[in-house]
């Protein structure tokens, strides 16, 4: 979280505990906004940050520090150095809060009052006088500070007003109790409004404090315990089974399991080897691996998702500005009603004045609008957390609300839908075993480091064929690469290089051109009497792409693959997952396919390309896949750091629940409000019940936000269609004459297969199959 200054002074941060409600932002903002020297003040409910710009008298901090503590804050400043947030063990418990202990104060004078009543009873009045002025002491202060700082219409005014008029109609024993009640709403508020702020305080305290790290940069170095912030790229750090990698890096010796559910939300281990890039956080749960640094703390891959998540909930989404401009107005409308509430009836139809004014003074608390304001960014930050847990990063309140309106998705289709590098689909022996030709195919392409020479070789080692020794390895630009194995001298090259040298036999031929018309590339292994063989390559679609696109039409959304691909190719994969498809589209084509969809409603994109970027930020939400560019990724209004692309379902149906909750909250909060209002009027409703009713709404929309975190949307089977498609071909040569098609960019989808479901006891995502839970151990219900 940073903030703008005017380049003379410096950014100071701060974490402000004791904001229990979004209003306490608003609060702040326009306290230390009127600060000489304080600029760009930026203030985070979700998080309790507080970052501005200081120059002049104020660049030591002390006058906003004082301000903060007069609106009834605790400052505690950030190393600025420092790249991570503070760790959740810095904070302070809820009951050493300054609100605790205001608790315990008036709720001891109001017990002590209560106690004189009873020694007492002539000087009952006079106990509970004491009781709720000593009580209202600092609520009236910090009414005062927050009238001189711009914010008239506060809680505490409201408070501070009913509690007076309560004690001048003689009702001090009422004005006692409801001095008491507030503190405890708002000690609620404030343990509520920590539990909301759990999902940043897990994200923090996935990465160790310390770590080993290699004294020097030669390897097998003594090894000595230094602070994870301390790390700098290319140090070498030593991840012991069962710890948590401190940073992310490339492991450089060693291999093993790594538990990556804290950062992308798969339940099941990745197996890791030298060479492989591995996150910050994720858990090593086999061999010891030796790490070379590949991001400084600030930077690495947790850093990044607590910055963007931190940025997330801090940014106010339609809703919540719309709430936040109607409670301007709505709590001094409140006021002047209140107002007219205890003036109008005695003035003009010989009311009592003290029954009427007790009435208004039931409804300026009722009035209140904490509740109101927190139904939205509770929500919003819940909605948040709870994709974070699961690996779906949202970028901020906007982004969510949105994703439920959308009424097509467009999907990119090579890393995105599909793996994103080919892979050996079929094989065709002629005369001897698929092993052989798969295994001289390798050979000869052991020297090349195209994508479909990595292809074969991937695909032999995945099937465990011995690849004999090459000799006389050699290319023909654009045609063939030759190698000797064995004696004989061997080509493997595209159909025209093959059929140059001879005409193929009529039966291969036409299985050429029947794998080739199932988009896949096909290479003819060659010997000196003639081909020998046929290895078809495509770049398949991804386990779940299907059950995506099934997913979102099962949702009433509809897909569609924007690609840059030939239609060919583009129209087989299509087939394969059952969704429309524009083929052989350049970067504009793609922007105008999105202007087209729009025309219909709010359309969602997914990509993971440089030249997916246009079409992200055009569409109304841009989803980038975890592992795609950077660029895609800082575009994108959401990211799926696990690649699935089921989660972009996931993702819909959370908004559409977040969605669903704002709605209760609001209906609650001005639920109660209008019920409370009439009984009011009628004077059925004490001061105190009042209070309970402002502070119950409050705890209430809270609560309710908080049932987010456990939600896991779950796609289910159904039905897909295919869609049309036009084209141009971007198809060009690779050295040994294969083909492989340039994928420029695209959009699309929706599923079929349920993808997962959540385990009963620890709500761990699980395969749709499992009969255990993989997280911890307990029986999947069926």
């Amino acid at each position: 979280m940073a903030a703008a200054n005017d380049g003379q002074g410096r950014t100071l941060r701060y974490r402000v505990d004791g904001m229990d409600c979004p209003s306490c932002v608003g609060k702040l903002q326009t306290a230390l906004g009127r600060i000489e020297g304080v600029s760009g003040v930026e203030v985070s409910f979700a998080t309790g940050l507080l970052a501005f710009g200081a120059a002049g008298a104020a660049a030591n901090g002390r006058a906003v520090e004082d301000k903060i503590r007069a609106l009834g804050f605790t400052p505690t400043a950030i190393d600025n150095a420092a790249p991570r947030a503070p760790a959740p063990e810095d904070a302070k418990p809820w009951w050493r809060e300054r609100k605790a202990q205001l608790v315990g104060f008036t709720g001891l004078l109001l017990a002590a009052a209560f106690v004189a009543s009873l020694i007492v009873p002539a000087e009952a009045e006079w106990a509970y006088l004491a009781a709720a002025l000593i009580g209202l002491v600092p609520v009236a202060r910090r009414a005062l500070t927050l009238i001189r700082s711009g914010s008239p219409f506060s809680i505490e005014t409201l408070m501070a007003v009913a509690a007076i008029g309560a004690i001048a109609i003689g009702a001090a024993s009422e004005a006692a109790v409801v001095v008491f009640l507030f503190a405890v709403g708002e000690l609620l508020e404030t343990v509520a409004a920590g539990c909301a702020r759990q999902g940043i305080k897990a994200l923090v305290s996935l990465v160790p404090r310390t770590t080993q790290r290699e004294m020097g940069r030669e390897a097998n170095g003594i090894l000595a315990t230094v602070a994870v912030d301390d790390l700098a790229i290319g140090d070498i750090v030593l991840v012991r089974p069962g710890d948590r990698v401190p940073a992310d890096g490339d492991i450089v010796d060693g291999a093993s399991e790594l538990d990556e559910a804290p950062i992308t939300g798969e339940s099941v281990p990745v197996a890791k080897a030298a060479g492989d890039a591995v996150y910050a956080g994720s858990i090593n749960a086999g061999g010891v691996l030796r790490l070379k640094v590949t991001r400084a703390a600030a930077d690495n891959t947790i850093a990044r998702i607590i910055h963007m998540v931190e940025t997330a909930q801090s940014s106010k989404a339609p809703t919540a500005r719309f709430i936040d401009r109607f409670s301007a107005w709505y709590t001094p409308a409140a006021m002047v009603v209140a107002a007219l509430v205890i003036a109008v009836p005695p003035l003009l139809f010989g009311g009592d004045w003290s029954v009427w004014t007790y009435r208004g003074l039931s409804l300026l608390l009722i009035a209140c609008p904490c509740a109101l304001v927190l139904s939205t960014p509770a929500a919003i930050a819940s909605g948040i957390a709870a994709g974070t847990r699961r690996g779906l990063l949202l970028k901020g309140g906007a982004a969510l609300e949105m994703l439920g309106k959308v009424k097509a998705v467009a999907f990119d289709k090579t890393g995105t839908l599909t793996i994103g590098r080919p892979q050996v689909t079929d094989i065709v022996a002629l005369g001897g075993s698929e092993a052989a030709v798969l295994a001289e195919a390798a050979a000869v392409e052991s020297g090349s480091s195209h994508p479909l020479a990595r292809a074969i070789l991937e695909a032999a080692s995945a099937r465990k064929v011995a690849v004999p020794a090459v000799a006389e390895a050699s290319a023909i630009a654009g045609q063939a690469v030759l190698g000797r194995v064995g004696g004989a001298l061997l080509a493997v090259g595209s159909p025209r290089y093959a059929a140059e040298r001879g005409p193929l036999p009529a039966g291969l031929a036409d299985r050429v051109a029947a794998l080739e018309a199932e988009g896949k590339t096909v290479v003819v292994l060659l010997g000196e009497a003639g081909p020998r063989g046929l290895i078809a390559l495509r770049d398949e679609p991804r386990e779940d792409a299907a059950a995506a696109v099934a997913a979102l039409r099962r949702a009433g959304v509809r897909p569609v693959m924007l690609t840059g691909d030939n239609r060919r190719t583009a129209e087989a994969v299509a087939g394969t997952l059952g969704i429309a498809v524009e083929a052989e589209l350049l970067p504009d084509d793609k922007l105008a396919a999105i202007g087209r969809l729009k025309t219909q409603g709010p359309v969602a994109m997914v990509g993971d390309g440089i030249n997916d970027a246009p079409a992200l930020a055009a569409a109304s939400v841009g989803i980038a896949m975890g592992g795609g560019t950077d660029v895609a990724l800082e575009t994108a209004d959401a990211a799926l750091l696990n690649n699935r692309v089921t989660g972009v379902a996931e993702l819909i149906g959370l908004s559409r629940a977040t969605l669903v909750n704002i709605h209760q909250n609001i209906a609650v909060a001005l639920g109660l409000k209008g019920l409370f209002l009439a009984t009011t009027l009628l004077g059925a409703t004490s001061l105190w019940m009042a209070i309970l009713a402002d502070t119950g709404a409050t705890v209430l929309v809270t609560l309710n936000a908080l049932r987010l975190l456990r939600l896991l949307p779950v796609a289910r089977p159904a039905t897909a269609g295919a869609g049309p498609a036009h084209g141009h071909d971007h198809a060009h040569d690779h050295g040994a004459g294969h083909e492989e098609a340039d994928d420029c960019c695209a959009h699309g989808a929706c599923g079929s297969q349920p993808a997962s479901v959540a385990c009963g006891a620890c709500r761990a995502p699980n395969q749709a199959a499992a009969r255990t839970c993989s997280q911890c151990g307990q029986a999947m219900a069926a």
